[in-house]
C-alpha cells in the first residue's frame, strides 16, 4: 500500500493529488497541512511526497514541513521507497541539507534529459514543467537523474536508500491541461502532450516498490 502525503495550502488547486488515483495502485492519502498528527507507516509499503504552490521557505507560516522534513529523513534510515513530486523533490533535498530558491514559474512543455535509471522506463523526453521553485544544492547522499533546459536538477536519487525526487507532477497529462492553464500562466510551444508519458513514473515507481 502507498501513502501519498498531501501538502497542497492552497483548496483550489488540490486537483493534482486527485489526478495521482488514475495512476496509482492501492493508496490512501494523509493530508498533511490539515491534519494535526504524524501520519502512521503501519502497513506502508511506499510514500509519495506530493506537490504544494508553497515553498519550503515558507516553514514559519507552515511549521508542519518541518515534522515532514523530519519523516523524510526517519523514511531514508528506515530504506522506506519514497517518491518526491515537485515541492515533494524540494522538500526531500531541503530535508537532505539542500537548498531550495524561487526563480519564477516555469509552465510549459519542456524537454528532459533523463539518466539510465528504472524510475523512468518508457517516459519520454517531453514532460510538463510547471514550479518556481528550483533545488540549487543537492542534500546529502542525493545525486541528480534528470535535467532541463531551465533546471539543473530535474530529478534525483539517493545513493543507498530507494529515494527518488522529480520536479515536474508525472500525475500532468492532457487531461488536466484546462484546469492548470486557467490557474497558472501556461506557454504554448511546438512541443506536445501527444509525446509526453510522464504518467509512467508512477507505474515504475509501484514497480520498484514491489521489487
Amino acid at each position: 500500500m502507498l501513502l501519498v502525503l498531501e501538502n497542497e495550502v492552497n483548496p483550489e488547486v488540490r486537483y493534482f493529488v486527485r489526478a495521482m488515483s488514475e495512476f496509482l495502485p492501492e493508496h490512501a492519502v494523509y493530508d498533511y497541512v490539515n491534519e494535526d498528527d504524524r501520519p502512521s507507516l503501519l502497513g506502508v509499503d511506499g510514500i509519495v511526497v506530493a506537490g504544494s504552490t508553497a515553498g519550503v521557505y515558507e516553514r514559519e507560516e507552515y511549521p508542519w514541513m518541518d515534522e515532514e522534513a523530519a519523516l523524510v529523513r526517519e523514511l531514508v534510515e528506515r530504506r522506506i521507497p519514497t517518491l518526491g513530486v515537485c515541492f515533494g523533490h524540494q522538500l526531500v533535498n531541503y530535508a537532505l541539507g539542500g537548498s531550495v530558491e524561487h526563480r519564477g514559474l516555469m509552465a510549459e512543455l519542456v524537454h528532459a534529459d533523463f539518466a539510465d535509471d528504472p524510475l523512468f522506463e518508457g517516459v519520454d523526453d517531453v514532460i510538463p514543467a510547471i514550479h518556481g521553485d528550483h533545488v540549487t544544492e543537492l542534500g546529502d547522499g542525493m545525486e541528480s537523474i534528470a535535467s532541463a533546459p531551465h533546471c539543473e536538477h530535474f530529478a534525483t536519487r539517493h545513493r543507498d536508500a530507494p529515494l527518488w525526487t522529480v520536479q515536474f507532477h508525472p500525475e500532468f497529462t492532457d487531461a488536466l491541461l484546462p484546469k492548470i492553464a486557467a490557474d497558472f500562466n501556461w506557454h504554448e510551444n511546438d512541443l506536445s502532450f501527444a509525446d509526453a508519458t510522464g504518467e509512467k513514473v508512477f507505474e515504475n515507481f509501484a514497480r520498484l516498490v514491489d521489487d
